[in-house]
């Protein structure tokens, strides 16, 4: 069904979130993906963004559209434990800003790579985060959805490592099918990814291409070396029964070509 079908707002050519609702809502995508930029102008001061929020969930909505997920923008690789207060803090008002516009779901990054954090304190840092967080988001009744991409979460292993060590159903994972790749996994390595990672997908991009880092090229959904298929496989084996989202990294100029071939490719190998 359509309404099971989303668009994550990004890499969309040269418009603003109207103009891309409105290609979304008349392509047949049910749902949207947004940035909390969209919503809160973090560097003004007297910005007030739960007056905005329910503006963009009626914008969406005239379009047939309905908020996916909200991306956070968080940075958990913080040095210090303040650092971490911060950064929780921070999501207790993106969640709320979450559902004034009309999702419970959040998507959200463990952090960036920085000297102030070496890898070895990636875990330790991200799961002190999760934990603090918690109690808020089980009790309030969101749903958190840790990306796969950059270089610090774009790992299964350790990304599970995390889930079991903060240990609620409501945090788990976004699977991004192309991340995997492009962070420098070969194809086998990335289909036991998969696996391991279904289990916990609380949300997922759709995403296909060749190679990795310098080298990789985005396609559409099919035209890549990803074994899309057993994606799907696995996410319905594990019960995934979440919006299945279409991104595209290809040409820029081809962009809204590959968002129909995206939604055309779901729907035929997606059981409704």
């Amino acid at each position: 069904m359509a309404t099971r079908f989303g668009l994550i707002y990004y890499n969309f050519p040269g418009h603003d979130l109207e103009a891309f609702a409105a290609y979304a809502g008349g392509a047949g995508f049910g749902y949207a993906e947004i940035p909390v930029g969209e919503i809160w102008r973090e560097k003004e001061p007297a910005d007030v963004p739960e007056a905005r929020a329910p503006q963009v969930a009626a914008l969406l909505a005239r379009h047939g559209l309905r908020l996916s997920a909200l991306s956070a923008g968080n940075d958990f690789l913080q040095p210090d434990d303040e650092g971490i207060e911060r950064q929780v803090a921070r999501m207790r008002r993106v969640c709320a800003l979450a559902r004034l516009a009309g999702t419970d779901t959040l998507r959200i990054d463990g952090g960036w790579e920085k000297a102030s954090v070496p890898a070895e304190r990636w875990f330790e840092r991200i799961v002190a985060a999760l934990r603090a967080l918690r109690p808020f988001v089980d009790a309030e009744g969101y749903t958190l959805a840790l990306d796969n991409h950059g270089t610090v979460t774009n790992d299964a292993d350790f990304c599970a490592r995390v889930f079991q060590a903060v240990g609620s159903p409501r945090i788990g994972a976004n699977v991004d099918t192309m991340n995997y790749r492009w962070a420098g996994h070969d194809l086998e390595t990335v289909g036991r990814f998969y696996h391991v990672i279904a289990p916990y997908a609380r949300h997922v991009h759709f995403k296909d291409g060749r190679g990795s880092r310098q080298e990789y090229r985005g396609t559409v959904l099919g035209g890549g070396e990803i074994d899309l298929e057993r994606a799907v496989r696995e996410l319905r084996s594990a019960g995934y029964d979440g919006v299945w989202t279409v991104e595209y990294e290809g040409p820029r100029a081809d962009a809204e070509a590959g968002y129909r071939a995206g939604l055309e490719w779901l729907r035929a190998h997606v059981p409704g």
